[in-house]
């Protein structure tokens, strides 16, 4: 069995993708944290279980990939397109996935908290049975999927967050005093 450095998975990824899908097989842990993906491009690949803690997969190209129960803590996706992959199972906590389109994708299972998806589209994606999507963070620009994607009991109508709260003293009127 061979043993890869981060560095040496990532060029493994990156050239030969298909031999990094052989080796994960045999291995029970893959330790991918705080780890710079970004500008990659991912095809058909099983990063089933892997641990990306804090890693960034900005302006990627992702497709075909497999997440299932990943942990995805405080990953960033910003500005990456990710097209027909398997969340379900994963830890999204803290995940920005900020401009990013992320279409036909498969979110059972998947914890959402913190969860940012500000101005993302995730059009045809499977939210239906996920969790704590309540707990994310969106914006007016997010573009969800039909209905029948998404939970029961979630509001999918921007309303400001904290941050928008003004003080009284921003309604204030002129006055003679």
């Amino acid at each position: 069995m061979i043993d890869y450095t981060k560095e040496e998975l990532v060029e493994l990824l990156e050239k030969h993708p298909e031999r990094f899908n052989e080796w994960k097989l045999e291995q029970e842990e893959v330790d991918l944290s705080e780890v710079d993906f970004s500008s990659m491009t991912f095809n058909e690949i099983d990063f089933t279980g892997v641990d990306f803690n804090s890693s960034s997969f900005a302006d990627c190209n992702i497709s075909l990939c497999n997440f299932n129960n990943a942990d995805l803590t405080s990953v960033d996706f910003t500005r990456s397109k990710i097209l027909e992959c398997d969340f379900s199972e994963s830890l999204l906590n803290g995940a920005d996935c900020s401009y990013a389109e992320m279409t036909y994708c498969n979110f059972s299972d998947a914890d959402l908290a913190g969860c940012m998806f500000s101005e993302t589209n995730l059009t045809s994606s499977d939210f239906t049975a996920s969790y704590n999507l309540h707990a994310c963070r969106f914006d007016d620009g997010t573009i969800w999927p039909d209905p029948e994607f998404m939970p029961d009991d979630f509001d999918a109508i921007y309303k400001d967050d904290l941050s928008a709260m003004k003080d009284e003293d921003d309604y204030a009127t002129n006055s003679d005093y």
